[in-house]
């Protein structure tokens, strides 16, 4: 499939009350990551599906909410298309060092969505 639904980010206030809810309900298997004076978790699911994390909402206003993240080749072509076709730019490309890079983009419609491209894909 060109340009899979590859990762599932939630941000929310409060994380640890999401990880012991989310862990229990669905079975996840979560790993805390240090980054930085917070902590990101990576949710493990197994083979069958789109991973995730779990994080501290980056910026006061944001609402909690799960962002889905799609595969591209070039996040920075994708970011400069988005604008010409009337999306706006909420993060431009942004480095996850020895991971890749992301950008989050807003559709002519309202719809948030992430761009990931791997380091190595």
């Amino acid at each position: 499939m060109t340009n899979p639904f590859v990762h599932i980010e939630l941000t929310t206030g409060d994380p640890v009350k999401a990880k012991e809810f989310y862990g229990k309900l669905l079975d996840w298997k979560l790993e805390d990551l240090p980054m930085g004076d917070d902590v990101y978790t990576i949710i493990h699911v197994g083979d069958t599906g789109a991973g995730g994390g779990i994080m501290k909402t980056p910026m006061p206003g944001l609402p909690t909410r799960w962002l889905p993240y799609i595969e591209v080749d070039d996040v920075a072509k994708k970011v400069a298309l988005t604008t010409k076709l009337g999306g706006r730019v909420d993060v431009d490309k942004t480095e996850v060092p020895g991971m890749g890079w992301f950008a989050v983009i807003t559709d002519p419609t309202g719809a948030v969505v992430g761009l990931w491209e791997p380091m190595n894909p």
